[in-house]
């Protein structure tokens, strides 16, 4: 049996105060800043031509303020997947990213991922396997759909490195920044990666 070809566009949130200063996690309250609510809003704008079957959010709130964003105009309502959250950073949590210079499991964490996880948190190769099994089951639930999937910076590279056939330890030769989009087809053989990082399809 031919299965039919799903495309996700892999949409990381806007700016938020934590990027690039300090591990958000999934720690509930943080919104899209004012550059945050100016990308969505581009990013809104680009995307009112390409058709969407769906669009699914992370349920924290700076991806559903970003689904929202590009499903205004749309008549379609953002769907919900906990899948896509953002990784459990544990006691990382809320920390600066210059004290955790500081802390040899977090330099460890940052160059050997596949074996090693934040304390109290969570292994990135069940972040790995988490979102790809989302993925997955969209398509297996939508098939032959373009389908916008907002979620975060390292879901968005753990997905493009299962894609790509490449380890988990490469996350940081991929970039998913604020509001781009990449773009992944999983259909009934091997992944194709479309795109990497783009602003706009």
């Amino acid at each position: 049996m031919t299965i039919a070809q799903t495309t996700f566009l892999l949409i990381r949130h806007g700016m938020t105060d934590a990027v690039g200063r300090f591990v958000s996690g999934t720690a509930p309250g943080l919104h899209l800043n004012d550059e945050g609510r100016r990308q969505v809003e581009v990013l809104g704008r680009r995307l009112a031509a390409t058709p969407l079957d769906a669009i699914v959010s992370s349920p924290l709130e700076r991806t559903r303020e970003t689904a929202d964003a590009i499903a205004r105009g749309r008549g379609a309502a953002v769907e919900i997947d906990d899948r896509f959250r953002e990784v459990d950073a544990g006691a990382w949590t809320g920390r600066t990213f210059a004290e955790l210079d500081a802390d040899p499991d977090w330099r460890r964490y940052s160059r050997d991922r596949s074996v090693t996880r934040p304390p109290g948190g969570e292994p990135m190769i069940d972040v790995q396997r988490r979102v790809v099994a989302g993925l997955l089951d969209w398509r297996d639930r939508r098939g032959q759909a373009t389908i916008a999937v907002v979620s975060h910076g390292d879901l968005i590279r753990a997905a493009l490195l299962y894609a790509l056939g490449m380890p988990i330890d490469f996350y940081d030769r991929l970039e998913a920044s604020p509001a781009r989009i990449s773009i992944v087809q999983f259909g009934g053989g091997p992944p194709r990666v479309l795109q990497v990082n783009c602003s706009e399809v």
